[in-house]
């Protein structure tokens, strides 16, 4: 038995309607307009001789990892800069508040491996950070 190929029709131009209109426009902001990540400076305050505090800035589309990492790197460089070798982490607190991320870092920097399960050797750190694009201080 041959069935009519009519009452088809009207279904498959329902389906090409519906389909269409889930179709992107070019209305409204799509991630590729979205400002790139931001590095916006590092201030660097001794609050002893060998304890740093890092305050780093971040905007654009920016995550809680990248302004840790950012920290991270002016830690390094610091401690390079110092002459010393290894810092050890003592905390970082970040926040973000109307897409300015900031990190509020502490480290201790010395010129042997301090105790500690968070330290990091300077020269290896900072090596990365330039690998990965990521200014230090």
């Amino acid at each position: 038995m041959v069935r009519p190929v009519a009452p088809i029709i009207p279904f498959v131009i329902c389906t090409v309607a519906a389909v269409a209109a889930c179709q992107p426009t070019t209305e409204g902001p799509t991630l590729n307009e979205s400002p790139p990540a931001s590095y916006d400076g590092v201030e660097t305050r001794l609050l002893d001789d060998n304890l740093v505090n890092f305050r780093a800035q971040m905007t654009g589309v920016a995550t809680r990892a990248d302004v840790d990492a950012y920290a991270r790197c002016a830690a390094a460089q610091y401690t390079l800069i110092r002459g010393y070798s290894f810092a050890r982490h003592v905390r970082t607190s970040i926040t973000e508040e109307g897409g300015v991320w900031a990190a509020d870092a502490v480290y201790t920097i010395s010129p042997d491996l301090p105790r500690g399960i968070q330290t990091l050797e300077a020269e290896v750190v900072a090596a990365d950070c330039a690998e990965q694009g990521i200014p230090t201080v």
